[in-house]
């Protein structure tokens, strides 16, 4: 079983900027409750289908298969309800440790969100100056509620 443990802030400044090349990423929800969510990803060049269970803490199971780009492309046009994630993802490697940067476009456009994925709820890790609040456990950063509640409908930005 995949477990993904993953902890969630958002950017104090810009100072990330030019340290990575941005990879465009979509994707698309087929099923999104607070039990499971199966989801459809364009990144770059290559298509996943992820499903993941409840989230409990900063950790939650994670099955990622590869899928052919064409078979994504059209469960998302066909099968995905709108609206979608847009995004920018910057991939950062900061003192050992892999730090995953989204801008977001589109309807969640302004929102930018930080993510590092760890071993254990407990591991600690050094924190780059340009990182800021920690959101793990507020569930309007999900991607899948992204997409319920887009960033641009919410009436206050704050954590």
């Amino acid at each position: 079983m995949a477990k993904e443990i993953e902890r969630k802030f958002l950017l104090a400044n810009e100072q990330w900027r030019g340290l990575a090349e941005a990879v465009p990423y979509h994707q698309g929800y087929l099923h999104a409750d607070r039990h499971s969510t199966v989801r459809v990803r364009i990144a770059g060049n290559e298509a996943f289908l992820t499903i993941k269970g409840p989230t409990q803490g900063a950790s939650r199971n994670e099955y990622e298969y590869r899928i052919p780009i064409d078979d994504a492309r059209a469960m998302l046009d066909e099968l995905c309800p709108q609206p979608q994630i847009e995004k920018l993802r910057f991939t950062i490697v900061y003192q050992g440790f892999t730090w995953e940067i989204d801008e977001f476009l589109g309807q969640n456009q302004g929102l930018i969100v930080a993510e590092i994925e760890l071993d254990n709820e407990q591991q600690s890790f050094p924190v780059p100056e340009w990182i800021g609040t920690e959101v793990t456990g507020d569930s309007r950063y999900y991607n899948a509620a992204l997409c319920r509640e887009p960033f641009s409908t919410w009436h206050d930005h704050r954590p």
